[in-house]
């Protein structure tokens, strides 16, 4: 069972991770879709709370930095 922390984290990643998909979709940006649908999957496969949070802001940060 899950602990409330890892549901939290679970939540906000899904939310950034539809944001991404969505504006990835919009604007024809592959880099984006792929980001978003690994920050709402990923947290299935993670259990501690420190790498919960780290692979998320790598996640969201990646397609900052990586300019297509």
């Amino acid at each position: 069972m899950p602990s409330p922390m890892n549901l939290f984290v679970g939540i906000i990643t899904g939310a950034f991770g539809l944001a991404y998909f969505i504006y990835g979709k919009k604007q024809g940006k592959i880099l984006f879709m792929v980001t978003g649908i690994a920050l709402m999957v990923y947290p299935y496969f993670f259990g501690n709370i420190i790498v919960l949070i780290a692979v998320g802001l790598i996640l969201l940060l990646l397609p900052i930095v990586i300019k297509e």
